[in-house]
């Protein structure tokens, strides 16, 4: 990032502004398997006036609420110690015995260990639900109610949300000064990599374009890339708001809700779910799956076992492709790297954008972000924030015609993936008269017809009776 980017980042995001090292960095959270999210907090929390870090005090804080051995929190637990702790942990409703579960799988707590009692839910209504959650909890070894074993009680929580609020307003400002080439530089860099290792515009979009599912609802992508080329660490590292599928089984009722347990899975409380390296992941039941996903990726919502599942999470799907020695496909049919599941024109149809991931560099240390950057917690609140942010649609429904017979789910998938990129590159354009049309249709819309059009041909691939062309979009010349 040029310096006098540093200097508007500096100017415009103070508090949010970090600085990055990874070498020095890096062996302070040894041991310690933490997402970019968590490790900023941290280090913002221990960066010292004078801008030095104050690392003596950073290793304290981490050993007292980031144990590194598993033992040491059982034990500790075990002598009567009460814990607070910084974690990730697992909800789980037992309704047959009226149990609220937790679990905290990365010190050892199992789901059928840990409890949550009422008053902590009731002080956090809407927080503890089903799902994944990243905060900090006070922890306490007590008897059953019965008197005959004991249970791991959360005796106290706080949601892990370093930014309580983000100021959208207070972006909008800040952006406007910034250049686009700037403004694609800092995004770069919030995701803790380098502009200046990419070769050309082109990566840096085809980069950047995975975002597009963190700021947008309900967006379904698909990429396809060789190894290498940082998939993984995107989905699983910059926003506690995403799951990530890697690898193992996966059935209807993990995905979306669980008969048995009555509960929901994993897509009803997350902005996102990525399946990474899709061609390990074994899915039970294929064809419930199929028809599930079918009519959640067409409506927001599906019928599981007479009820009624919605959600605004975006699907990822992600899976490696052969390439020749010019790094291009081997096969122009790019769906053939997808599981035989996967390969269901109807189902493809239903995807809004794809991702050219062989365009990617494969991920060097020249790559690796060192300077000063936006901290990736405020990074993806606000990510999270945008998503709610209906004027970029409506500027949208403004600025674009197409023609009369559009397919709908090509006008659908059009508009998400441009609103989109306005919302990621533009987001302090308000009204109509903030919008620089020759922006708005290189960096929106033309790309957003381009992704949407790989999928349309690449489904005619497997169903000649899906049509290649996409229909027109067009600015108005008259607002």
């Amino acid at each position: 990032m040029q310096a006098s980017t540093t200097e508007k980042l500096k100017e415009q995001f103070a508090s949010m502004a970090i600085y990055k090292d990874p070498a020095s960095t890096n062996s302070l959270f040894a041991g310690r398997n933490l997402p970019s999210f968590v490790k900023d907090f941290i280090l913002k929390k221990y960066i010292l006036k004078d801008g030095m870090l104050n690392r003596e005090g950073l290793t304290q804080f981490m050993d007292k609420v980031i144990p590194e051995k598993q033992t040491d929190v059982k034990d500790r637990l075990a002598a009567g110690e009460e814990l607070v702790l910084l974690a990730r942990f697992i909800i789980y409703i037992d309704l047959v015995r009226g149990v609220r579960r937790f679990g905290i799988p990365d010190l050892g707590i199992k789901i059928n260990e840990g409890q949550i009692p009422e008053y902590v839910y009731k002080n956090h209504a809407g927080e503890l639900v089903d799902g994944e959650k990243w905060g900090i909890v006070k922890l306490s070894l007590l008897p059953d109610a019965d008197g005959k074993k004991n249970h791991v009680e959360m005796v106290d929580y706080k949601p892990f949300k370093p930014y309580r609020s983000v100021d959208v307003d207070y972006l909008r400002d800040a952006r406007q000064a910034f250049t686009i080439q700037e403004w694609i530089d800092l995004l770069l860099s919030a995701m803790e990599y380098e502009s200046d290792g990419f070769d050309s515009l082109t990566q840096k979009m085809e980069f950047l374009t995975r975002l597009l599912i963190f700021v947008e609802p309900r967006l379904n992508v698909i990429e396809l890339a060789p190894k290498g080329t940082g998939k993984s660490y995107v989905f699983g590292n910059l926003s506690k708001y995403g799951w990530l599928v890697s690898g193992g089984k996966v059935t209807r009722a993990k995905l979306f809700y669980d008969k048995n347990k009555q509960q929901n899975g994993i897509i009803k409380n997350h902005d996102f779910t990525a399946f990474d390296e899709i061609q390990t992941i074994k899915f039970q039941e294929p064809v419930e799956i199929q028809a599930a996903l079918k009519s959640y990726l067409e409506f927001g919502k599906t019928t599981i076992d007479n009820n009624e599942f919605s959600s605004e999470c975006g699907l990822m799907l992600m899976g490696n492709i052969p390439l020749n020695e010019q790094r291009r496909p081997l096969n122009y049919r790019y769906f053939d790297s997808l599981p035989q599941s996967f390969r269901e024109s109807a189902l493809l149809d239903r995807f809004h954008c794809f991702i050219e991931g062989w365009h990617l560099p494969r991920i060097h240390k020249g790559l690796i972000y060192k300077g000063w950057t936006i901290n990736v917690e405020y990074f993806s609140e606000i990510m999270h924030t945008l998503r709610t942010q209906n004027v970029y649609g409506l500027l949208f429904d403004e600025l674009v015609e197409y023609e009369k017979n559009a397919d709908t789910r090509d006008f659908n998938a059009v508009k998400r993936v441009a609103v989109g990129y306005m919302k990621l590159l533009f987001p302090h354009w308000a009204t109509v008269e903030n919008v620089n049309k020759e922006d708005f249709d290189t960096y929106c819309l033309q790309p957003a017809i381009r992704r949407r059009g790989i999928i349309k041909e690449q489904c005619h691939y497997i169903d000649p009776e899906f049509k290649t062309v996409m229909p027109a979009f067009w600015i108005r010349k008259q607002m």
